[in-house]
């Protein structure tokens, strides 16, 4: 699909969760101000990062990872010589939950559907989760629900899912705000990240 069609769809995606009134997010969207967080970056990326919905720098800029947890991120890419600008990073819940809580199953439930959009435009040939709930949904999305296990038993491997378009390979990896939590697992998450050299 050309580049100027998957922004244009891209769009209209940005559009309906925009106009999303029936998410349980809406109100505190509006009230607060906020923006829903669609993605950033390649529309041609072979790599995509899903991460689990926006915090409060995300949600006041529409940025994914834009705040301490995006610097982390950052730091990783760069750790493997991959530029930002060349992958593509979203969430699976696009508004930010209050208070930063995980996101709740009837919220994954109404914005997954959105993410599903975003996959197929793209193609990604890569999909690396940050944190358990985008995890989770993936890997029982793309036909991997038998080998899930806990992020800390499967970070850093890869597994050949099922899309639509394809086999896709996915990665668990630790969300980035693990390292803000606790310094020590810097090492672990730029050691997982080297599996991912090989799709610059």
């Amino acid at each position: 699909m050309p580049e100027n069609q998957k922004t244009e769809e891209l769009k209209k995606i940005r559009d309906e969760i925009l106009a999303l009134k029936e998410s349980p997010l809406y109100e505190y969207r509006t009230d607060n101000k906020y923006f829903p967080v669609i993605g950033e970056g390649s529309h041609d990326a072979h790599l995509m990062f899903v991460g689990e919905a926006p915090g409060e720098n995300e949600a006041k800029t529409a940025r994914p990872f834009c705040g301490r947890a995006g610097k982390v991120l950052d730091r990783l890419l760069e750790s493997i010589g991959m530029d930002r600008k060349s992958v593509y990073v979203t969430n699976l819940v696009k508004d930010r939950p209050p208070g930063n809580r995980d996101p709740e199953p009837a919220e994954i439930a109404l914005y997954g559907p959105f993410l599903d959009r975003q996959i197929a435009l793209m193609k990604p040939r890569v999909i690396a989760t940050l944190g358990r709930h985008s995890m989770k949904y993936i890997f029982e999305k793309y036909g991997l629900g038998a080998v899930l296990q806990p992020v800390s038993k499967i970070h850093g491997k890869e597994f050949k899912g099922t899309a639509p378009y394809g086999e896709v390979t996915v990665v668990a990896l630790y969300h980035p705000a693990v390292a803000l939590y606790n310094g020590s697992m810097l090492e672990d998450m730029t050691e997982d990240f080297k599996i991912l050299k090989k799709y610059i």
